[in-house]
């Protein structure tokens, strides 16, 4: 990996331990790809999280949307939200690319399942989108079907943070955003499980810009001479994974808790702010042609569900810093330099 860690500045965010790679892939299954468009004007990708390493149109996993504030053109939503699964893999992208990302993934899942419009139902696929605007020549619709093929077949457990794939065009407090993760053990009844948090961050005001509690913003500012002071109008998408045992309700809960996590690096989610939060769970497996009438489904003690609300707020505060300290400082479309946070630093 090319990048350092918020943690590898020193800089360490809540109590609870990280898992080995401090990323969503700690959670057993998941992966995560990248495809990057960087040439001139043209700063775009594509991002997609595969929720496990089977067909998960067939195995499907219990899922959860939130929307914080509804600026945005997310697709998949309304499903995840009556049904509570996840069928799809997640594809992240500019906000102009949503259509041509759900062609794409369409056509990818009825490459794998010949009964889908045929002797079953359709399908539910997920794109979430930011602004890359104000970077990225987004009126140019450089996103192509192929792009979205790339970042599903070079999904890993290891993959890059900061201005690549979907983030490659993102800014976030006035400066370079993108592709950050973190992850958190929390142990149940002697048994360790994973919160794993994917940010896409492109928001907030470098004015109110908290580092680890210290509100360095107003310092910042000074630092950087002729920024511009823009509003908090921007977005953030926050994929939220875990093997923790929850039922639909109790992880919607969960992802509810990002909120405090985004708030604790300053943002207030201004007007303009497009703010969508999806969670899933790999513990249990919704099977698509479940054959039984009754089926059994794990779940936590809701009066253990604490901890899991606390390790959802560090992480998702951690995924957004990393998302600033690993990305590279970039040029606008209008000539003028996006600082990186390690830059700064």
């Amino acid at each position: 990996m090319k990048y350092k860690k918020i943690r590898d500045h020193g800089i360490n965010i809540g109590t609870f331990p990280i898992g080995n790679n401090n990323s969503i892939t700690d959670v057993k299954g998941v992966k995560v790809g990248h495809k990057t468009l960087d040439d001139g004007i043209i700063k775009t990708g594509v991002t997609a999280i595969l929720p496990h390493e089977g067909n998960v149109f067939k195995d499907k996993l219990v899922g959860a949307c939130h929307v914080i504030n509804g600026f945005g053109k997310s697709t998949g939503l309304i499903q995840i939200e009556e049904l509570g699964t996840i069928e799809t893999p997640i594809i992240l992208t500019n906000t102009l690319s949503v259509g041509t990302a759900h062609e794409a993934l369409v056509r990818y899942i009825l490459s794998r399942n010949d009964d889908i419009g045929n002797t079953t139902g359709t399908v539910n696929p997920i794109i979430c989108e930011c602004n890359d605007g104000v970077i990225n020549d987004i009126r140019g619709l450089h996103i192509k079907p192929k792009h979205i093929y790339e970042a599903i077949e070079k999904s890993d457990i290891e993959f890059d943070e900061g201005n690549v794939g979907a983030g490659t065009g993102m800014i976030c407090y006035g400066l370079k955003g993108g592709i950050g993760s973190s992850s958190r053990i929390v142990e149940l009844g002697n048994t360790p499980y994973t919160i794993g948090v994917l940010v896409l961050s492109n928001f907030g005001s470098l004015e109110d810009f908290i580092l680890n509690g210290e509100p360095i913003g107003k310092k910042l500012v000074e630092k950087i001479k002729g920024i511009d002071k823009t509003e908090d109008k921007g977005s953030i998408i926050t994929i939220l994974a875990t093997d923790t045992p929850l039922s639909y309700r109790q992880l919607n809960r969960v992802i509810k808790r990002v909120y405090p996590g985004i708030s604790r690096t300053g943002s207030y989610t201004g007007n303009g702010s497009g703010e969508v939060v999806i969670g899933f769970s790999t513990a249990n497996i919704i099977k698509h042609y479940e054959e039984n009438h009754l089926v059994d489904i794990k779940v936590i003690n809701e009066n253990k569900i604490n901890k899991i609300f606390k390790a959802t707020v560090e992480a998702t505060e951690e995924a957004i810093l990393n998302s600033l300290i690993c990305s590279d400082s970039s040029v606008g479309r209008d000539g003028k330099r996006i600082y990186s946070l390690k830059d700064l630093l």
